[in-house]
């Protein structure tokens, strides 16, 4: 077959060119833009490698400097406490004095108002005394006509208020 013969010698030829320029194409491109590719690649893997490292010191960073605020904050809260406690103790230890010294002065009012109780007690006691062994008189007068004596009168009331105690 004629067809088939002429196949051959045509399209040899073609097959040829098409491998040579297809290898043209490979070499071409396997030694001109693919080092440049390659290149463009390992400068962005650098540089993704070099973000990460970054990020990865800024967080280490981030992580120090906020360990060193806890701290602080945890230094700045105890002292806060302690004196706070402080200033409770002080001010109880204040109320403690006051409350002492008012204690002592109404400890000294209340002794000198008992002792001024007592006197005006003693007082009107004898008083009393001396306002009931009149009255023993005048009675014992109004009633028998006779005369006590104040030493008898008062005695006899004495002995009445000894008997009641």
């Amino acid at each position: 077959m004629p067809q088939i013969a002429q196949l051959a010698a045509t399209y040899a030829s073609q097959i040829f060119w098409m491998l040579v320029v297809f290898g043209l194409l490979y070499f071409g491109i396997g030694k001109a833009m693919l080092p440049k590719i390659e290149a463009t690649v390992e400068q962005r893997d650098r540089k993704i490698a070099d973000d990460l490292a970054a990020a990865e010191r800024a967080r280490a960073t981030a992580d120090a400097t906020e360990e060193a605020y806890r701290t602080r904050m945890e230094e700045a809260r105890a002292t806060a406490q302690k004196a706070t406690q402080e200033a409770k103790s002080s001010a109880a230890a204040d109320s403690e004095v006051r409350l002492k010294a008012a204690d002592a002065v109404l400890a000294e009012k209340a002794a000198a108002a008992e002792e001024g109780l007592a006197a005006a007690r003693a007082q009107a006691l004898s008083s009393v005394e001396t306002v009931a062994a009149e009255a023993a008189q005048d009675i014992v007068a109004r009633l028998s006509g006779a005369t006590v004596s104040t030493a008898d009168a008062q005695a006899a009331v004495n002995a009445a208020l000894a008997a009641q105690r």
